[in-house]
């Protein structure tokens, strides 16, 4: 017995035998070995082999539920669902509960016949090899099978799925019943059959050719179809024709016969009442069926729902006169009437009844609905329509950016791009390769390698290989000089060209005379602009420098001085108005002539307009003394003098009182800085303001120049910054901040005056108030410096 069991290993039935004897075999649950004597379960469908008892757990698990969830459990390997859970051990037969192992027998096998059904349906015989795993062999047996048609019989073996086949004609019945197939023994139903012939219709005036066999239906004997026309056969009576459509059946009875025809044409009076009243008897169908003389009453079509129409002449045979009523007509869509000559209505006559009501009648009222696409209104005219179905093409871009949705207008996403490239999708270097077939929109897949593209400069490459056609800017650090060649900076990235040091340019305007202000900066300092810094040229008489606008082509203007002078003693200072001297001398400016200002002040008027000594002078030259005799250093501060009141310029104030938070914040963070360096071990110490405009940072440079703090500005705008840097030793910390001087300055300040009104004479008449008066201001004409 043991010799009919199969031991080859590429069949599955070895394969299985051959793993479970040497315990190679692993459980798909929880891929541990299947021991020799560990309890298992095969599944019917696949033959997979699991242990009993970790079946049991998965078939319990929620993840092994079937997707209907009344379908039971799913198979671990196969998927196939099934029913009941295993409980029992039984061999792969299913005949023996716990089968004991025995070495000369295959593992988890009863050493019985198989005895089971084969797969071959129509093979009856039962497995006859040991109990064993996996698909049952096909059946060895030998049978006689006939051919597809039938003719011949042939010896083959019981589980040979494949059919039979002999080289005769086929010769079974065809469809119609008539003839026969001629094509060779095949397997199936012979195909239906191809000859045509020609049927008549029931009435016999019409003809056609169709396929043999063709289904026919019921008749009288004659005629194989109905043509759809009036019969027009001759009825029993011999005198009138049939009026129904083309029919199988035979004609009916005429409908005038006296055998047939009961009552009066209107159908209310029967015709033996009528006999009695005097009527004549009909013999035959021509004669005229007698009248009751009362109204017809007949309804006619041209009624509606709410009221029928019915015929108002007397009982009468044949078809009823045009109806005299009126009737209601409304558009499909119901929401106008029909509006006429009539009034809202149409004369409903009968004649012309089944013309208008071919002819439908629209109303002018838009649809307002949103069709299915939901983009869309329906906006047709009188619409009936209940699924306002979109009938215009979506044109949306697909997700490949190429293509537009060809579609109907619809709801939600387009679908992808059906388009599909056959050709191979490489990277720029071509080491990295999509194969067809590619879809639409695809990007070019990443490669890992550098970049091979020619670059601006010859500096090492850092980047990988892209599908971009710029490649990165290149960040590698090199020296550059800034954009006013002032120096050279280092560690700059090598895509930045426009550098800038912070530092003022300094470079010679084209009047000459001025350098310019900005600092560092890209092009020409002034390009379409006049310089408009104060003229320094000294001023003939004063020595002051002019401090108009800048005219390098032009002579200085004769304007008044406006410089502040020294007394003697160099210890006072007052703004002194340089003007003219004799005001009555004048009148020839009025004139329009020209008058030279040299001679209008004499030598001995210059020498009484010096500046005179007050007291103030006369205290800061004692102290100067009493300095000397203590032998005092004039650079030294001994008593914080000097540092106690800094020095801001006007610009500065001005620009603080427009934002003085902001300078507030920057003076704190300022003097955190040179606190810090002047108390800690670094000599140096930086800060990074964030990016701003160009008034903030100019406002930082002034007043790092009052700390004592190196400013230097950074980066390109938008994002350009300024960084601080205080010196230990150097930056000093001012005892008066600029928001206390601004906030003393607005202390001191006088109230403004209040104007004085003149009132006008009463007698005037006016009693309106005239413009405020103004103070002259007083001027001394001979207080005039050399």
């Amino acid at each position: 017995k043991q010799s009919d069991v199969p031991k080859n290993k590429e069949t599955h039935t070895g394969s299985l035998i051959e793993q479970l004897t040497t315990e190679k075999y692993e459980c798909m649950v929880c891929c541990e070995v299947v021991r020799i004597v560990a309890p298992v379960w095969s599944c019917q469908n696949c033959y997979h082999v699991f242990h009993l008892n970790c079946i049991k757990k998965w078939a319990r698990s929620p993840a092994s539920q079937a997707e209907d969830g009344n379908s039971g459990w799913r198979c671990p390997a196969c998927q196939n669902a099934s029913t009941q859970v295993p409980k029992t051990y039984t061999c792969f037969c299913g005949k023996v509960h716990n089968p004991e192992w025995n070495r000369n027998e295959i593992p988890h096998s009863c050493g019985e016949l198989c005895g089971k059904k084969r797969q071959c349906l129509d093979c009856p015989h039962l497995c006859n090899i040991l109990c064993h795993p996996g698909p049952c062999p096909s059946c060895p047996a030998f049978v006689t099978k006939t051919c597809e048609c039938g003719r011949t019989s042939h010896s083959v073996r019981c589980g040979q799925s494949t059919k039979i086949h002999c080289s005769n004609v086929c010769g079974n019945t065809l469809n119609c019943g008539k003839h026969s197939c001629t094509e060779a023994c095949h397997a199936g139903k012979c195909s239906p059959c191809q000859l045509t012939v020609q049927q008549v219709c029931y009435c016999g005036s019409n003809f056609k050719e169709v396929l043999c066999g063709t289904k026919e239906e019921f008749s009288d004997g004659f005629g194989s179809f109905s043509c759809q026309n009036i019969c027009g056969k001759k009825l029993n009576c011999g005198r009138h024709n049939c009026t129904q459509v083309c029919h199988p059946q035979p004609c009916q009875l005429c409908p005038r016969l006296p055998q047939v025809v009961y009552r009066c044409p209107c159908g209310q009076t029967p015709l033996s009442k009528l006999l009695e009243l005097g009527c004549v008897e009909r013999k035959i169908c021509t004669d005229p069926i007698p009248s009751c003389g009362k109204t017809c009453g007949k309804p006619l079509s041209c009624g509606s729902y709410e009221f029928i129409h019915t015929c108002e002449s007397l009982c009468h045979e044949g078809e009823c006169r045009p109806c005299s009523h009126t009737s209601n007509i409304y558009c499909r869509c119901g929401f106008k009437k029909k509006v006429s000559i009539y009034d809202w209505f149409w004369v409903c006559l009968f004649s012309f009844f089944y013309l208008i009501a071919a002819i439908t009648f629209m109303c002018d009222k838009r649809c307002n609905k949103k069709r299915s696409c939901g983009r869309h209104k329906c906006n047709e005219v009188c619409c009936v329509d209940t699924e306002h179905k979109c009938s215009l093409v979506c044109g949306r871009k697909l997700n490949c950016g190429l293509h537009r949705c060809e579609e109907p207008c619809h709801r939600g996403s387009c679908q992808t791009c059906w388009q599909t490239s056959f050709d191979e999708l490489t990277c720029y270097c071509g080491e990295s390769v999509i194969y067809p077939p590619v879809p639409c929109g695809t990007q070019p897949p990443e490669c890992k390698k550098k970049c091979t593209r020619p670059h601006d400069c010859d500096h090492p490459v850092y980047h990988s290989c892209h599908s971009e056609e710029k490649c990165p800017p290149c960040t590698y650090l090199t020296q550059k000089w800034c954009m006013g060649k002032h120096e050279l900076r280092s560690n700059i990235p090598c895509h930045l060209t426009d550098i800038s040091c912070g530092l003022r340019c300094n470079q010679m305007l084209k009047c000459g005379m001025h350098k310019c202000k900005r600092i560092c900066h890209k092009g020409e300092c002034l390009i379409d602009e006049e310089c408009k810094q104060p003229c320094v040229v000294p001023r003939l008489y004063c020595n002051h420098p002019c401090m108009a606008p800048c005219h390098p082509s032009s002579p200085c203007p004769t304007t008044s001085c406006s410089a502040k002078v020294r007394c003697p003693k160099k210890m006072h200072r007052q703004i002194v108005i340089a003007a003219i001297s004799i005001a009555t001398k004048l009148t020839d400016l009025q004139l329009g002539d020209s008058v030279e200002i040299s001679r209008l002040i004499t030598k001995k008027e210059m020498k009484q307009a010096r500046l005179q000594c007050d007291e103030e002078c006369l205290a800061l030259q004692r102290n100067r003394r009493l300095a000397e005799a203590l032998e005092i250093d004039d650079n030294s501060d001994p008593f914080n003098i000097r540092s106690s009141g800094p020095k801001y310029s006007d610009l500065l104030k001005e620009d603080a009182r427009k934002d003085l938070k902001f300078v507030s914040d920057i003076e704190k963070e300022m003097r955190m800085l040179v606190e810090a360096v002047n108390k800690g071990k670094h000599t140096k110490k930086s800060h990074c303001y964030p990016p701003m405009n160009r008034d903030h940072r100019r406002i930082i440079h002034e007043l790092a120049q009052v700390y004592g703090i190196e400013s230097v500005s950074y980066d390109n705008e938008p994002k350009r910054n300024v960084v601080i840097t205080a010196v230990k030793g150097k930056s000093v910390c001012p005892s008066n901040t600029l928001t206390s001087v601004l906030d003393k300055e607005m202390q001191s300040r006088p109230p403004p005056p209040i104007p004085h009104y003149k009132q006008t004479d009463k007698s005037s008449g006016n009693s309106s108030l005239s413009k405020p008066l103004k103070e002259e201001p007083v001027i001394d004409y001979f207080d005039v410096q050399d």
